[in-house]
């Protein structure tokens, strides 16, 4: 979007923040840079040039606006809704893979050469995957300066720089302020504001989000659905338990109007980029609803639905393996059944967890955990069972990749040839495991008893052909549809 010029003009001058993490403003004269939405007296027109990231504008030599905080925008939509090279590097540079791997192992999972990665990437956003990981460490480490009191040098770590002089040279380049008056600033704007209050081993946050968003579904799905010990519903926040690349957490979740709050218990602070991100993705944070909500609204028969209640998110899992494994619990099967299932599971196989803040015990156990159990210890069918642990064996060995990275149709391929895999599970974890906007559920007896009350077709392929019109956000229309439901997952737990 960021070359048309003329477009952008039009947001920046009208501060519309639907367009905040779409493109950013880098303003000539004061070599500043700005979300859309900035607050300030927009720029003459001659003195404004457009980039597509902030890590382009940092590269380019711009330094972040103080007052709209460019860095903290909404992700991009386009890397949700996109399956190509770009879109998966962006969704694995988010979830550290370029600190963890470098640039190689980035290049390896997408199947390219770094070459081909580093020239896709500069092409789409004006920068290369180490200039977007340094924004994405720049980022961390002004998260941690502002809301713990860890020393710089635990903060540099914790944010995954090399050495204490590149942490510094970063912040005072990319926010034209020392790590020192950063968190100065932070202090002076707490005590003017009613912040949360701090508990010590705790990070807290906010995620932004574009308006609208309609909490009931996002976070009704995930407590209905929570299973014990690893997921639970207190205190009005969603909360539950994260498997790291580099240790464990525990994150609480609690909707707002206007942000999503979060706080997080990590053992290794190196984990809080990632642990940030997965909380994103679950909670489908970086959609575009208004895009969306409009491509809906064009069928006179769903568009009553999307009026009534806009906004509605696609609520996703912070595991792609563990949401495969639930899928098949849940199979032909109660929400309720499939929880008691899961839980058994957990208690037998999940690695115990400390959280003394609330109740939960343990992390859902890992496809190579659950690899070794007995399948006669599963209360379920044989061909069930057999389902199972054909899946649980596919994920432990790898040759059933499942992540954000995923390839959806050689995803789809592969579940498909799996035993007792029909259409029913391998859209369900193609929509909320892999992020699939426009996955769809015509066989779902939720969301063709909805399509027959609407007066749209309820046979799965009549649905279907309806539902063309409703692309590449079918995925969305799901959430619609199931809505005109009671069941416990379409409201805000109490």
């Amino acid at each position: 979007m960021h070359t048309d010029t003329e477009r952008c003009v039009r947001a920046v001058q009208s501060k519309d923040a639907r367009f905040d993490g779409w493109f950013f403003t880098a303003v000539l004269t004061t070599r500043i840079y700005c979300r859309p939405s900035c607050p300030a007296v927009p720029p003459k027109v001659e003195n404004m040039t457009f980039l597509p990231s902030a890590a382009a504008c940092q590269q380019a030599g711009f330094r972040a606006c103080k007052r709209c905080r460019p860095d903290t925008s909404p992700g991009s939509p386009e890397w949700n809704a996109r399956a190509d090279a770009v879109a998966r590097a962006m969704r694995l540079i988010q979830d550290g893979v370029v600190d963890r791997e470098g640039v190689p192992g980035l290049a390896t999972r997408l199947g390219y050469s770094t070459r081909q990665v580093e020239r896709q990437l500069n092409a789409e956003l004006g920068a290369g995957p180490l200039a977007l990981a340094r924004a994405q460490r720049a980022q961390t480490a002004r998260l941690l300066i502002e809301t713990s009191e860890l020393p710089m040098g635990d903060v540099a770590f914790a944010a995954g720089f090399s050495s204490i002089r590149t942490f510094n040279d970063t912040v005072r380049e990319v926010f034209a302020l020392a790590p020192s008056e950063l968190r100065e600033r932070a202090v002076k704007a707490s005590r003017h504001k009613n912040a949360q209050p701090r508990i010590p081993g705790t990070i807290s946050l906010r995620l932004p989000f574009r308006t609208p968003l309609n909490p009931d579904n996002l976070f009704g799905h995930l407590a209905a659905t929570a299973v014990p010990g690893v997921e639970e519903w207190r205190d009005g926040a969603y909360r539950r338990t994260l498997r790291l690349p580099h240790g464990t957490g525990v994150v609480a979740l609690t909707p707002q109007p206007d942000h999503i709050g979060c706080r997080l218990a990590l053992t290794d602070l190196r984990d809080l980029t990632i642990a940030i991100s997965r909380c994103r993705w679950m909670l489908d944070l970086d959609a575009d609803p208004e895009a969306v909500d409009e491509q809906l609204r064009s069928d006179p028969l769903l568009a009553p639905l999307v009026d009534k209640a806009p906004g509605r998110r696609v609520p996703r899992t912070v595991d792609a393996a563990e949401f495969a494994v639930r899928a098949v619990l849940g199979q032909q099967v109660s929400t309720a059944a499939a929880r008691t299932h899961a839980a058994r599971l957990v208690t037998a196989y999940g690695e115990p967890v400390e959280d003394p803040l609330g109740g939960l015990t343990r992390l859902f156990p890992s496809p190579q955990a659950l690899a070794g159990l007995d399948p006669e210890s599963l209360a379920m069918p044989r061909s069930r069972r057999a389902t199972f642990t054909t899946l649980v064996s596919a994920l432990a060995d790898g040759s059933l990749p499942l992540g954000i990275d995923s390839d959806w149709e050689a995803a789809r391929t592969q579940l498909s040839a799996l035993p007792g895999f029909g259409p029913w599970t391998t859209e369900i974890i193609a929509m909320r495991a892999l992020g699939d906007p426009d996955a769809f559920l015509p066989s779902d007896l939720g969301v063709r008893r909805a399509a027959r009350g609407l007066g749209l077709p309820s046979t799965p392929s009549a649905l279907t052909a309806r539902a063309a019109g409703w692309r590449p956000w079918r995925a969305y229309a799901v959430q619609y549809l199931w809505a005109t439901d009671s069941h416990p997952i379409n409201h805000l737990p109490a």
